[in-house]
């Protein structure tokens, strides 16, 4: 299988080329501001399969910078998409809880809804849309909470701001799945390897378990790092954003497990990982 990634740095494109001898592209050989680049750079690798790892990930500033996201996260991809529709190769893309609108406490199911709840999520739906219009052999992979020893994310924060301080208030009335970005990159690797042996693809979903609030999300992380940091719980509206965040982030692997015998992730175990990467334990 010859892959091609687009993204590099990233914390999902790390994950992939660590697991994969993947060619990598970083945004000064396929911006994604440029669909049509993107696009050529398929046509010119020929690969055998073609996952996108990269994405306008920053929520609040997509806020007040849509039009620059919705390029990024819906254009470009619907142009991969169709260069991977006419050389009738696999494309794989990652998508995200926020295309829901939060409501309820049961996990998500691939048909549930979508009414997202910003413009980050309102970019993502029109990405997996664009996906779709393709008519292609696709994968659309919505994901939550992804970390890793990579990037930035909630447990290098988390870590950051442990050197300093020794109680955090942190919202434990949002609820999800951590995911760590290794387990995502093994799941799409393997999706790929079953798309290209004929798997017909679709829209699934994929989170870690237990799920939990970002405050008991917390305190594992220093529990596993040997901190000494108290948290205290606070509602979401104590902590106001410019973009809302939904409140329930669950997602049902139900139909993963059915169709490619993926379980969800065990974060704690993945959490374990990068903090060894990370070297703050043994």
């Amino acid at each position: 299988m010859t892959c091609l990634v687009f993204g590099k740095t990233g914390q999902l494109a790390s994950a992939l080329q660590r697991q994969s001898a993947v060619t990598a592209l970083g945004r000064e050989t396929a911006d994604l501001s440029d669909p049509a680049a993107c696009a050529a750079a398929i046509y010119a690798a020929r690969p055998s399969v073609v996952i996108n790892a990269a994405a306008w990930t920053a929520v609040d500033a997509a806020e007040s910078h849509e039009a620059q996201a919705h390029v990024i996260n819906a254009e470009a991809p619907g142009a991969m998409a169709k260069a991977c529709a006419a050389l009738k190769i696999p494309f794989l893309h990652v998508s995200t809880d926020y295309v829901f609108d939060g409501t309820g406490s049961e996990p998500w199911r691939e048909n549930d809804p979508v009414a997202p709840l910003g413009a980050y999520g309102r970019t993502k739906l029109a990405g997996e849309n664009a996906v779709r219009a393709a008519g292609g052999a696709h994968v659309i992979l919505r994901t939550s909470w992804v970390f890793s020893a990579f990037g930035s994310n909630f447990v290098k924060t988390m870590l950051r701001l442990s050197e300093t301080r020794n109680q955090l208030s942190i919202v434990n009335d949002q609820i999800g799945g951590p995911t760590p970005a290794a387990d995502i990159a093994t799941t799409l690797l393997h999706m790929a390897e079953a798309m290209q042996a004929g798997h017909a693809g679709g829209t699934y979903h994929y989170g870690g378990a237990p799920v939990v609030s970002w405050a008991d999300f917390a305190r594992e992380i220093f529990a596993q790092a040997g901190r000494a940091v108290t948290i205290e719980g606070i509602p979401s509206k104590a902590y106001p954003t410019p973009a809302q965040r939904p409140l329930n982030s669950r997602l049902s692997g139900a139909a993963l497990q059915t169709d490619f015998g993926i379980a969800p992730a065990d974060w704690q175990a993945g959490l374990a990982l990068v903090l060894r990467d990370l070297g703050c334990v043994n």
